[in-house]
């Protein structure tokens, strides 16, 4: 939906995924979308050049986020945010939802 204002679908998927969960890493985002890492992974170091987002290390892994400093924050979550609301529920819904933990074998659902 952003893509033509983004530039990439990827940016998109970048963005909406962070400002939803508050952070991520692009591992996770690649699987949550289903696409290459590679692009997530291009999209994520564009971004942190432009200063949208930061990132930081947790053990081996970059967790990114948005930069508290970038001056069109405001604006930017106001648009996601106006975005998400165009998706389908159900998509909206598998983006609130954080599980990094697995369920325990056995336990009821």
């Amino acid at each position: 939906m952003l893509e033509p204002l983004l530039g990439s679908a990827n940016s998109e998927r970048v963005l909406l995924f962070v400002h939803s969960r508050g952070e991520g890493y692009a591992t996770e985002i690649a699987a949550f979308y289903d696409t290459d890492l590679f692009g997530i992974q291009a999209q994520i170091e564009k971004l942190e050049r432009g200063g949208v987002l930061v990132s930081r290390k947790v053990g081996r892994t970059r967790v990114v986020s948005f930069s508290p400093r970038y001056p069109f924050l405001k604006e930017l979550r106001s648009l996601l945010t106006k975005a998400l609301h165009f998706y389908p529920e159900e998509d909206r819904k598998r983006l609130v939802v954080i599980r990094r933990r697995p369920r325990r074998s056995g336990k009821p659902l």
